[in-house]
């Protein structure tokens, strides 16, 4: 599972400023989930080819019992809990101060594995560091969140705290599809699916009906859990299989943290949802069709695209909605949701069991695109064929040229295009490329991503 990085410290010693140097912030990295206090952010960050989920908090007070101080220590107590690494931020140039001495001494307490980090540190000698030696933490690590130094080696000292990541599941090939149903069921599976399971994890807010869907999907009143080794405590994946497909589902649902937490924390887990989505190849975005989509559907949502993951949309409890509620879902969607282009979308009932089996032939259809062979002879026609289509745009006196293309990756599909002057193609061009890529190659319910390399021109820099 993806492990979790956890800032904490007092206030304004740069506990934001270095979330953002590690997870190279932008909007959509960064999930700002209602309910949660304001100065709690949860981003995907990845160092030496490691993916981390990073924790900002706000500043911590381990005795406040009372106003907001107190509500915001029991959010960062959460973080601290759900770490599996706490960086303790300490500021080197106001030095060490009473608040500091009682979060470490909570810290030691907690049993977490602390690295400590000294910020606003450029310019200043070892031997301003030694006071932060007392609190018994180990070495302190000199950084600067400003100006990134000593970043990469506090990342290289958590990354050497957690476990090796697990390696990727195999890939999955094309099925056919055949008639209608409700049972749960999925197409017939060629090889390679067979010899690979296919890692779904079911997300959404609470109470749309993911541990009914769970339930249905694996046939059984009751889902018989177990701890899969490696990952992090609570987290639940149930292996299952319908007619020669193996799923391992990682279930988000009734994740809840026993004892007195944040009553927000303890309806939902975003820690758990985002590490489901960093370990699965497929997610089911599951959605109320009685209440259309949140805000916090589109938070999770845009981390799944972030990711890479392919996507498949479900509308539960469509049984229970009139005319004019799917109306208004459907709106909602188109409106909060349109990024999600690529996905199938379903309309479901968890409680009956209707729609299931269309359901999980997406499921496998996305994993097949997510991992499909896309050989370059073919790839180099769609490209040409699409050029010759609708050519892109001059820039200038200038007109790029795209001359051949390539597979880069999957998981997702990444298809890297070759030629010249192709920084100059407009965005609006490439979601074009996308839609042709697309549709040759069958890539439904998995967004693909497309990189410009400009070849070098061997006249450049020769005189005349």
């Amino acid at each position: 599972m993806l492990p979790v990085l956890a800032l904490v410290g007092r206030p304004n010693v740069g506990k934001s400023t270095l979330f953002n140097r590690i997870t190279r912030s932008r909007d959509a990295l960064v999930a700002d989930i209602p309910g949660l206090t304001r100065d709690r952010h949860y981003g995907r960050a990845r160092w030496q080819g490691r993916a981390l989920l990073v924790v900002d908090t706000g500043g911590f007070e381990p005795v406040e019992d009372t106003g907001i101080v107190a509500e915001m220590g029991r959010q960062t107590r959460q973080a601290i809990a759900e770490a599996d690494v706490v960086v303790f931020l300490l500021d080197a140039r106001t030095g060490l101060a009473p608040q500091d001495e009682r979060i470490a001494t909570y810290l030691r307490k907690s049993g977490k594995p602390v690295l400590l980090a000294v910020n606003k540190a450029e310019g200043l000698s070892a031997a301003a560091l030694a006071e932060f030696h007392e609190l018994g933490l180990g070495q302190p690590l000199a950084v600067s969140a400003a100006h990134g130094q000593g970043v990469h080696a506090l990342l290289d000292a958590a990354c050497a705290q957690v476990a090796p990541p697990p390696e990727e599941t195999g890939q999955g090939e094309g099925v056919p599809r055949d008639g209608n149903g409700d049972q749960p069921s999925s197409p017939a599976p060629d090889a390679s699916t067979r010899a690979h399971s296919i890692r779904l994890a079911i997300i959404g807010r609470p109470n749309v009906g993911k541990s009914t869907l769970v339930n249905a999907l694996v046939g059984e009143p009751r889902v018989i859990a177990f701890d899969q080794p490696g990952t992090t405590r609570d987290a639940i994946e149930v292996p299952f299989e319908r007619d020669g497909v193996s799923y391992t589902l990682i279930d988000t649902a009734g994740l809840r943290r026993r004892g007195k937490v944040f009553e927000t924390i303890e309806k939902f887990s975003v820690v758990k949802t985002l590490q489901a989505i960093e370990s699965s190849n497929v997610v089911v975005l599951l959605l109320d069709a009685s209440e259309g989509v949140s805000d916090q559907d589109a938070h999770i949502a845009g981390f799944a695209v972030e990711a890479g993951r392919a996507l498949v949309l479900a509308a539960n409890k469509w049984d229970q909605v009139d005319d004019y509620q799917r109306q208004r879902f459907a709106a909602s969607v188109a409106e909060r949701l349109p990024f999600l282009a690529f996905a199938e979308r379903h309309q479901i009932s968890a409680l009956t069991r209707h729609g299931l089996r269309a359901l999980l032939r997406s499921v496998v259809d996305a994993h097949r695109a997510a991992f499909a062979r896309l050989p370059t002879p073919r790839l180099t026609r769609t490209l040409q064929e699409a050029v010759a289509f609708q050519q892109p745009p001059r820039a200038g006196t200038v007109r790029p040229k795209l001359r051949y293309a390539h597979q880069g990756g999957q998981n997702p599909p990444v298809i890297v295009i070759h030629g010249n002057s192709l920084d100059k193609v407009p965005a609006s061009y490439a979601r074009y490329l996308e839609g042709r890529f697309a549709k040759a190659f069958h890539l439904a319910g998995t967004p693909l991503r497309i990189e410009f390399r400009t070849s070098r021109n061997p006249y450049q820099e020769r005189g005349d």
